[in-house]
């Protein structure tokens, strides 16, 4: 019996050795105990760098000109749905008001 134990001990060591140095090689993290660790998540890239790249500049808001050439066609537009009737009503003509007056 005491030769078994003594190979179970020498097996447990080589494998032991051979676990470490296979971990020093390849440069991968120990975990004899098994548990949970965050090496995996630590160890992936950055991917908010790629992801901002798909998304190009805004220009509108940078340039000025491009913003009050939105809000003059936005104005615009406007005055012309005021003189077909079409805009919005005056504070406190709306629809709800409407509901609650009759």
């Amino acid at each position: 019996m005491a030769s078994g134990s003594l190979k179970n001990m020498l097996s447990a060591a080589i494998n032991k050795g051979v676990v470490e140095s296979r971990a020093r090689i390849f440069g991968h993290q120990l975990n004899p105990t098994g548990q949970q660790t965050p090496h995996k998540l630590l160890r992936m890239k950055l991917f908010g760098e790629k992801v901002a790249q798909w998304y190009p500049h805004d220009i509108k808001k940078d340039d000025p000109l491009v913003m009050a050439r939105q809000e003059q066609e936005r104005l615009s537009k406007l005055e012309m749905l005021k003189r077909r009737g079409k805009g919005p009503p005056k504070k406190g003509q709306g629809r709800r008001a409407a509901k609650r007056n009759k």
